[in-house]
């Protein structure tokens, strides 16, 4: 007999079930924090109270923590809000409430001030970096560590600048000489990587779909690129203009703006777009008159007629308000003197890097002037160039670079404050930023220690740098559209790009190459990861991977790393991190091919987009064999599966083409559309195909005929692996009858794929094609006006 329980019954199991998941995880939470221990400049810094953890922040009693940083605090219990004071700095807090004031200026955080059983709680760490203090979160002994931020020294006047510069340029003289070249020529993490990797975003309302966006490296960091979407417009840099498009619904699409940049002096080059402003970054030049001779000058000194200019490069960005998408407007402008590096988007925080060349020459032989000095330009401030004086620019000690690096941030939400321009003597090449800080990393040679000759080889008619190559990383602070150095570190080797930098639960870890990959002694090529802590101090390290390869790709995922080094075959190696002072390999595969760029999947399926490969006997002149050579071949891409991380294996791979098969997916990570939840992949491609087989020319593989340029839409699942479910291109007939057996491309060349709910759209510089996401089926075209 079928036994009934009363309702109630079920109720109470429920309530009891809640309770006890409740009580278990507030015994977790408490237990997490009961383990933290603080440190204020080695001093173990203890409270009267404990501790709290909010919504994954640490939050500390009023009282303690700001005595232990040495500011007086005023508790108003009417307004229940704080007032701290130390030297200049005034904190203004109020509780529940997340935005602060710092010396008068709003700064908004994460973690609001609290009252927890009785007491007022604050967080440490935002009341800790407001203080000018450093903090170190240390995850192997769960430990927090306050110090004295460090301090560059200045440069200071234009004759300590020469003394750098020539300090710089005696290191730099003995670096060229001729040589020779031989014949041949965590969980939670993993999920945040694999949400950031399949880009669905939610509609800002009811009204807008889930649309895709740009495949970026870091959860929450956003990078700029030449397409972005809000669900219902596209926004393209499209040669010297910006096109606005309405494109949902696809039935309908329009374009409803051009900003038009023709006849001017500045060359847009990527954008970022968010639910108020459109950002445009790009490169501006302008004229400058040279400063006139002084008087007492002139008799000795020729004048020239009329009075020379110099042209000025600069990295601008022009923000504008999207409230009306058919008459955007120019609310902002900031440009920074040098070459765009790269730059960065966290909330409403926009984080811009350029590089301004010293001319060495001009500084060892002329007086002091404006050209001496990098300048910046903002509209909320003067509206004109400032320069930034020499008692405001610093340098890295050991480090000195022909160069000034300028970084500039400002918060988009408060547009009347002017931007905050930080500049140091020194240079930027690639960039990593995790949502707190900032790494720029740039490669230095030292030269106390000459590397011989291999033997049997010709002379270099190239130049070669002698010595040891060095990746030095610079740390710094990000805050609300701020940059403060927090430090200095260095390893050997040089770095592939920015994927082969990653920061993890307060570590960071670099991945580089050594030696020379043409070296067959000792000073070969070797690969290396590298593990610092907060203050980018060595932690830990694994060395002289795969000697006579280099890195071709890195991806780092939590607590794993996954490296591919080639120069025959693709080893594809696991690497355990998770002891940032152990780390290991855990296996390795070896495959024909290589890959270029390494994308998750998810935690243990690991997509690689590369080239495949073939190796063939090579000859000499007299017809003797002198070894071997592998030559790329058509594009290839695999599914790494690292379940036995021991022995992982090539899961499915799929081969594109033949020899001269191309992608920018190979070389730039924003043209990958990846969205896991719909099974779907796609990227641009150019694709060459060998019509007849032919043998190898003197043994040189055969290169492809042009078959195809456009999208390539794949269905990808861990059961079938890849299926293309279809190409679109935007060539015509008479574009492919044209074409020959080469093709260099035009404006109807794919360039991004994305979707808006179920229609996928391709985009070239002559139109916007939306096809069904489910079928492919054409659904409409939009021709972009000339």
């Amino acid at each position: 007999m079928k036994k009934s329980f009363p309702l109630f019954f079920y109720v109470a199991l429920i309530f009891i079930l809640v309770l006890f998941i409740a009580s278990t995880s507030l015994l977790a939470s408490e237990r997490a924090v009961s383990e933290v221990k603080i440190y204020l400049r080695g001093e173990p810094l203890v409270f009267d109270g404990r501790p709290a953890l909010v919504n994954g922040r640490l939050l500390v009693p009023l009282r303690g923590v700001f005595e232990a940083l040495g500011a007086e605090v005023n508790w108003d219990p009417k307004d229940r809000t704080i007032t701290a004071i130390r030297d200049s700095v005034t904190i203004q807090l109020a509780i529940n409430k997340k935005t602060a004031f710092i010396n008068g200026q709003s700064m908004a955080f994460d973690a609001a001030p609290a009252i927890v059983n009785g007491r007022t709680m604050v967080p440490l760490r935002f009341i800790s970096e407001a203080l000018g203090e450093l903090v170190i979160w240390d995850e192997a002994t769960r430990s927090v560590f306050i110090k004295e931020k460090p301090a560059l020294p200045v440069v200071g006047s234009y004759a300590n600048l020469k003394k750098l510069l020539a300090q710089a340029e005696e290191q730099n003289s003995s670096r060229f000489r001729t040589m020779k070249i031989p014949l041949s020529v965590d969980a939670v993490a993993v999920q945040e990587q694999t949400k950031a990797s399949a880009p669905a975003a939610p509609g800002a309302d009811a009204g807008v779909p889930d649309f895709s966006t740009t495949n970026i490296q870091v959860q929450g960091v956003d990078e700029a690129d030449i397409v972005k979407t809000d669900g219902r417009y596209i926004y393209q840099v499209n040669n010297q203009r910006i096109v606005v498009a309405e494109v949902y619904p696809a039935n309908s699409m329009k374009v409803v703006n051009i900003v038009n940049f023709k006849g001017e002096n500045f060359s847009p080059q990527e954008l970022y777009v968010d639910e108020s402003y459109l950002v445009v970054i790009g490169s501006s030049y302008s004229r400058v008159p040279v400063p006139p001779v002084p008087r007492e000058e002139i008799s000795r000194r020729p004048q020239i007629y009329p009075p020379p200019y110099y042209s000025r490069q600069a990295m601008s960005a022009f923000i504008y308000d999207l409230k009306d998408k058919s008459n955007i407007k120019l609310v902002r402008e900031v440009e920074l003197e040098g070459n765009y590096v790269s730059s960065r988007k966290i909330g409403s925080s926009l984080y811009l890097v350029a590089n301004k060349y010293l001319d060495y020459y001009y500084i060892m032989n002329n007086e002091p002037t404006d050209k001496v000095t990098p300048a910046y330009r903002d509209s909320a401030g003067k509206g004109d160039f400032v320069n930034i004086g020499f008692e405001e620019i610093r340098y890295f000690p050991g480090c000195v670079n022909q160069n000034y690096l300028l970084i500039a941030g400002l918060n988009l939400d408060r547009l009347t404050e002017e931007v905050k321009v930080d500049a140091y003597l020194g240079a930027g090449q690639s960039i990593y930023a995790s949502r707190d800080n900032l790494y720029v990393a740039v490669t230095q040679y030292k030269f106390d220690q000459v590397m011989p000759e291999p033997k049997d080889s010709l002379p270099r008619l190239i130049p070669q740098p002698l010595g040891k190559a060095s990746t030095v990383v610079y740390k710094f602070g990000l805050r609300q559209g701020k940059a403060d150095y927090l430090g200095k570190g260095e390893v050997p080797g040089t770095i592939l790009n920015q994927f082969s930098m990653d920061e993890h639960k307060g570590y960071f870890r670099i991945a580089t190459t050594t030696g020379d990959i043409w070296r067959t002694d000792e000073h070969t090529s070797k690969n290396n990861v590298y593990i610092l802590d907060g203050e980018l101090q060595l932690t830990g390290k694994i060395e002289d991977i795969a000697p006579g390869e280099k890195i071709y790709s890195v991806r780092f995922m939590g607590d794993r790393g996954y490296m591919v080094t080639f120069r025959t075959v693709d080893p594809f190696f696991v690497i355990d991190l998770k002891d940032p002072k152990a780390p290991k390999i855990l296996g390795l595969l070896k495959i024909p091919g290589y890959s270029d760029y390494l994308h998750p999947y998810d935690e243990n399926h690991i997509i690689g987009f590369g080239k495949d490969t073939i190796e063939l006997t090579q000859k000499d002149w007299q017809g003797r064999e002198t070894g071997t050579m592998a030559f790329y071949q058509g594009m290839k891409m695999a599914v790494f599966d690292v379940r036995d991380v021991a022995n992982p294996i090539e899961k499915f791979k799929e081969m594109i083409g033949d020899r001269g098969t191309e992608s920018e997916l190979l070389h730039n990570h924003k043209a990958l559309l990846f969205a896991k939840d719909k099974k779907l992949l796609a990227f641009p491609a150019t694709i060459m195909e060998i019509k007849q087989q032919q043998d190898h020319y003197k043994g040189f593989p055969a290169y492809g005929e042009f078959t195809f340029q456009g999208a390539l839409v794949y269905h990808i699942d861990m059961d079938t692996g890849f299926s293309l479910r279809g190409k679109i291109t935007h060539l015509t007939a008479e574009d492919y009858q044209k074409s020959g057996r080469h093709w260099y491309g035009s404006d109807r060349n794919v360039e991004r794929i994305l979707f808006i709910g179920d229609t996928l759209y391709t985009l070239s510089k002559e139109m916007i094609k939306a096809n069904g996401l489910k079928d492919l089926r054409e659904i409409n075209t939009l021709k972009i006006p000339k």
